[in-house]
């Protein structure tokens, strides 16, 4: 089942325009590592934060829907209820995968994974398999594995 996995969030990682809701004004959230460790080995980052017309250089765009040319997938680094915002637009937007943060404070929720699931998205995160995988995300992958969260 490892593998299936693994090769799952690797195929995930071969699409290149992938929208980041969350990242933060201030620069200090996971939101904005995950957009910076997408965008330097070449992927088309777009951030998403609907208080802010431009993140970490870039253009930043108030919700999925506005971003010209849509996307392959999402990364949701936010609270609960905004992440089940971010799957309605996502289902709109024929967007069907989406990366939830599931650290603490994390955006995962039952109803959004349910809510994802009867639109046809698939859910995971890929950062604990785009190489270079930090030691949080090892850490993760290994605490994962070992609690059952992560088939094996």
């Amino acid at each position: 089942m490892c593998g299936v996995i693994d090769e799952q969030a690797r195929e995930s990682l071969t699409h290149k325009r992938i929208a980041v809701a969350g990242v933060s004004r201030s620069g200090a959230s996971a939101a904005n590592v995950i957009l910076i460790k997408l965008r330097d080995p070449g992927h088309d980052v777009f951030p998403v934060n609907p208080n802010a017309t431009e993140l970490e250089g870039m253009a930043c765009y108030r919700d999925i829907p506005s971003i010209p040319g849509g996307v392959d997938g999402v990364v949701t680094v936010t609270t609960p209820q905004v992440t089940e915002e971010i799957v309605h637009q996502c289902a709109a937007k024929g967007v069907r995968r989406l990366w939830i943060h599931r650290a603490m404070g994390s955006s995962l929720s039952e109803k959004t994974v349910e809510m994802s699931r009867e639109s046809g998205i698939e859910v995971g995160c890929p950062m604990m398999f785009q190489a270079p995988v930090d030691i949080g995300h090892r850490c993760m992958k290994w605490w994962f594995r070992l609690t059952g969260a992560l088939p094996s």
